[in-house]
């Protein structure tokens, strides 16, 4: 049996690329190794978070699975940020570790294009530089046009807790122990990282009246632009927020040569990441601080597990007891699942093109963990994008590729092809140079068109986002008509607000800091609901800085419309500096834009090279 796509790896990445696969009508293999554990969650049970909530949002509106499914998962949901300015805030909700991996599983189940197989990938069939299939454990020979690797963490997985080195993934499950070698022989560069997770404590053991209550928001609030499902703010489950002790420092320093990271272990490659460290490396890179904030967050309410959020280690299980009932609440704490730390093969991702096809192997695309990310939604964006461009391919249509000004996906895959990893990679505001127009609230503005015309937003959906940017601009247009006059300065002044001396429209008066909409919607006649209002109130108040921005992103859209020819010779380019040939060579850049953001290429290599380019007539 042949098929047109086949997805190894059935984790966060893998789900979101079978999906688009066989929702846009492609004959789709997703293989894994166990069926029960699709779409769980090894790490932390929440989704979102700073810039990952906003990716969230980017993967609904462009007709992917995780937004819908973390909805029907939460047990708590907040925005965070929310005081701040709207290019941070973001979403993060707790998800049920036994809902969520459930529900996703039902999705792929119903889509008719898609079949799932358990079982393990070996190697792949390539012939003349081009991938026809796979190869099974067993040594059976599946084909297809189109391969997508989303493993994950399980290419040749140990996991590591003190001085012991187990090869086995998350949940114990048998790791590929041969597929990252197969890969390095077909010429991929191969590196080693790692990740890790904290104990789980038994609910019942910790004495949260020494813990901070952490509620969800009294406002309803959603990932997906579509079908939510109401749901009583209410009856969200808690978090509950703690910190760490001198008692846990010391423990910890003391102790710190029996840590895997440091001493426990001497053969340790792998590289973790730099943004979610373990708390040794919290308590050995930040001496002078004297506590580190943990939150208990609840797993599931089918069972009891506590997750230390923030209390990642892999020290010896002796020492992780000691350090647990050195927090205060978990003074008696049992753990029911000691933490560890997992070291697993990657590809260095500057071996990708943006449409995330490798530039090796023909119609081979990777995405997820494979590439050298951290985190469930970087996993997600990535498989539903390789999905989609594997699709494409198929039907012989360009590929999509998101720019850095259009979504936090297009900075993530990006950063990856173009930049490279030395850690596992996460996603954070500060690496989005536009983070003003990437916001929250305006991801199906954004993208929903891309989702429309690639085939994974219905027609209704697409209607939807269209009334839904008519209604913005008629209640622009209607505030400014509407406009107030001295008459209404007694109503100002009570507002702190400054009296008026001619008649102002109610867009301009928005443009004042101290005017909210709910404080002049009195003198409205119209009634539009709080996404409408909220998109048109954050374009009024901030005008200028999004002009601004926009205008940023035009210098960098033009950048990315100078093309470079896939065939040119970077040594044969005088005077460009020895370290920009190599690359320049390494990454392939397909744009001026993409060649001036690559670590070690300068702004004289690329005036040089933008010289060249001229002179051998490839763009004017």
């Amino acid at each position: 049996m042949k098929f047109d796509i086949i997805v190894v790896g059935g984790g966060h990445a893998g789900c979101e690329a079978a999906f688009a696969a066989s929702k846009k009508n492609h004959k789709t293999l997703l293989v894994t190794g166990r069926i029960e554990n699709i779409a769980t969650m090894p790490c932390n049970p929440s989704i979102g978070g700073s810039a990952k909530g906003i990716v969230v949002r980017e993967i609904d509106a462009l007709g992917g699975m995780m937004g819908k499914v973390a909805d029907e998962a939460k047990l708590q949901i907040k925005m965070l940020n929310y005081a701040k300015g709207p290019a941070v805030r973001a979403l993060r909700s707790q998800a049920d570790k036994i809902t969520y991996p459930k529900k996703m599983l039902e999705y792929l189940k119903n889509e008719k294009n898609l079949t799932i197989k358990e079982a393990i990938v070996e190697d792949l069939i390539i012939e003349n530089n081009k991938v026809l299939g796979v190869v099974l454990e067993n040594g059976d020979k599946i084909l297809s046009n189109i391969v997508i690797l989303t493993t994950g963490t399980y290419l040749k997985s140990d996991i590591l807790i003190g001085d012991t080195r187990t090869r086995k993934g998350p949940h114990d499950e048998k790791p590929s122990n041969y597929l990252s070698d197969n890969l390095k022989k077909y010429g991929f560069k191969i590196i080693r990282l790692k990740t890790g997770t904290p104990p789980r404590i038994e609910k019942s053991t910790i004495d949260f009246s020494k813990t901070k209550l952490e509620l969800g928001d009294t406002e309803k609030r959603y990932f997906s632009f579509d079908d939510n499902k109401d749901y009583d703010t209410s009856k969200q489950i808690e978090c509950n927020l703690i910190y760490t002790t001198p008692a846990t420092h010391k423990i910890i320093l003391d102790n710190l040569n029996k840590s895997s990271m440091y001493g426990g272990l001497d053969d340790i490659k792998g590289i973790g990441p730099r943004y979610c460290p373990s708390i040794e490396d919290k308590i050995v890179r930040f001496k002078d601080k004297e506590r580190h904030q943990l939150f208990l967050e609840p797993e599931s309410i089918y069972y009891d597990d506590i997750y230390i959020q923030g209390f990642s280690t892999s020290m010896p299980v002796d020492i992780q007891e000691k350090m647990v009932h050195s927090l205060p609440g978990l003074e008696n704490a049992k753990i029911n699942k000691y933490a560890y730390a997992i070291e697993y093969d990657a590809i260095y991702p500057t071996q990708l093109k943006q449409s995330l096809e490798t530039k090796l192997i023909e119609n081979l695309f990777t995405a997820g963990q494979i590439n050298g990310t951290s985190g469930y939604e970087e996993a997600a964006c990535q498989g539903l994008i390789a999905g989609i461009n594997a699709s494409l391919k198929l039907e012989n249509k360009e590929p999509l590729i998101l720019k850095r000004n259009e979504a936090y996906i297009g900075v993530l895959i990006d950063d990856l092809v173009t930049k490279g990893v030395k850690d596992p990679y996460r996603l954070l505001t500060s690496r989005a140079e536009y983070r003003l127009l990437l916001r929250h609230d305006n991801a199906d503005l954004r993208l929903r068109k891309y989702g429309y015309e690639v085939g994974l937003i219905d027609k209704e959906k697409y209607n939807k986002l269209n009334d839904k940017i008519k209604k913005i601009k008629d209640l622009s247009d209607y505030l400014k008509s509407v406009k107030l006059t001295p008459n209404n300065n007694d109503y100002l002044i009570s507002l702190s607000s400054a009296p008026l001396k001619d008649g102002l429209s109610i867009y301009d008066l928005l443009k004042r800091p101290e005017i909210t909409y709910d404080k002049i919607k009195q003198f409205l006649s119209c009634d539009y609901d709080v996404d409408i209002v909220e998109q048109v109130v954050l374009n009024i108040k901030y005008k200028g800085y999004i002009e601004k921005a926009e205008k940023e992103a035009l210098k960098l859209i033009n950048l990315e419309n100078k093309l470079i020819p896939d065939n040119i010779d970077y040594y044969k380019i005088p005077n460009l500096a020895s370290e920009a040939k190599q690359k320049l060579t390494e990454v392939k850049p397909t744009s001026i834009g993409q060649a001036s953001r690559i670590s070690g290429v300068n702004p004289a290599d690329i005036s040089i090279l933008s010289i060249y380019l001229k002179k051998v007539g490839k763009y004017e």
